[in-house]
């Protein structure tokens, strides 16, 4: 029986070491970005160069055309809308001092700006049955976070970085502001935002990965 457990676990690990590998977390390629009035410093707090910035993606770079984007936003919502890519920059807009920390154990310190979930909720009203908010990315990516997380927090989607318009391959033309989330609930390319009542796990949860992702938690379910 011992002896079962042993290797069970040890299975375990290696499942673990190679989904850790495929995550693409490590990946630091960056795209030719100008980077001219890039922001080094945000409220006394020094940032980490946009060259710098470690990046993931499970398809690669996307590149999405700004002038036929669209941002949709459905399901439990009174409303559903399309937004483009003008709509969202009409918004009011926020700016922050946010790290973003990858499971492997690396992150960055970054200035994000853009728009809250709650002031695109308030456009659209939520159901009061809602509970979780499912991100869809242009490549396929998917993440989900609880409705309370995303309103309590004041979570943004950004689409500037250290004051440079989001590059491509940072995620343009939205990010999601995970703060205080592992780096893959940190959807880029995002193009879709369900709002539902059930719980969904998304492209690496459904692999294992936590789906609470809380930075300092476990990384993986057991």
């Amino acid at each position: 029986m011992v002896r079962i457990r042993q290797y069970s676990f040890l299975i375990y690990c290696i499942v673990v070491l190679i989904i850790v590998s495929a995550s693409g977390c490590s990946d630091n390629s960056q795209q030719n970005v100008n980077t001219s009035g890039e922001a080094s410093v945000f409220e006394g707090k020094e940032l980490t160069p946009i060259s710098e910035q470690r990046n993931n993606g499970i398809k690669g770079t996307q590149y999405i055309d700004q002038e036929t984007y669209e941002l949709s936003i459905y399901g439990m919502v009174d409303t559903p809308v399309n937004l483009s890519y003008d709509q969202l920059l009409a918004y009011p807009s926020v700016s922050r001092f946010v790290r973003m920390d990858c499971v492997e154990g690396w992150g960055f310190d970054a200035k994000w700006t853009g728009v809250t979930l709650n002031t695109l909720f308030n456009e659209t009203g939520v159901n009061s049955n809602a509970t979780t908010v499912i991100f869809y990315s242009a490549d396929g990516y998917s993440t989900s976070l609880e409705l309370d997380y995303l309103v309590d927090n004041d979570i943004m989607l950004a689409y500037e970085l250290n004051d440079i318009t989001l590059p491509a391959d940072r995620g343009f033309p939205l990010q999601l502001v995970a703060e205080d989330k592992y780096g893959y609930k940190w959807a880029k390319w995002i193009t879709g935002i369900e709002v539902t009542g059930e719980p969904y796990k998304g492209y690496w949860e459904s692999v294992g990965y936590s789906n609470n992702a809380d930075v300092g938690g476990p990384a993986f379910e057991r």
